[in-house]
Parts: C-alpha cells; structure tokens; sequence
C-alpha cells in the first residue's frame, strides 16, 4: 500500500500533554515529524518537543499508509484541533 502525508494541526500545551503525546505517538512505527515554522523536529522525541513554542498549535506531519494512518489519527484525536 502507498505510503501518504497527513498533516494536522496539534496544540501540546502542558507538560502532561507533551508526555501523553510522545507516549502515544511511540506507539507506532510510522515516521511523525511536528513543525514549528522552520523546525522539524521527531515527533516521538520529549526533547526535541521542549524546544518548540508549544503555546500554538503545531502541525503534525505523519508519514503512514492505511489502515496505520486511521488509528494514528484516532490515538492522536485529543491533541488534534483541525484537520
């Protein structure tokens, strides 16, 4: 099956939300990439999601075919504030 992008928009804005969504995007095996501007960072990395301005919503790059991409996006509902 192709592999495809989907790209939302996430807002992470706490620290138990940061820790809930690396917990829950390590889950899976596809690539998430979360872009702030002109920084991509891995979406699956604590660290790298404290470098970036999480008081805005971010947009989630995921790199997922089917039926991954469905339970990638229903795991991630609660962060997700547009599609």
């Amino acid at each position: 099956m192709a592999e495809e992008v989907k790209t939302v928009k996430v807002l992470i804005n706490t620290i138990d939300k940061v820790k809930d969504f690396v917990r829950d995007t390590s889950q899976f095996d596809a690539d998430m990439d979360l872009i702030s501007g002109r920084y991509v960072i891995d979406a699956k990395s604590i660290l790298g999601l404290f470098s970036l301005d999480l008081s805005k919503p971010l947009d989630l790059e995921i790199h997922a075919s089917e039926p991954e991409l469905s339970e990638i996006l229903t795991a991630l509902h609660p962060y997700i504030v547009s599609e």
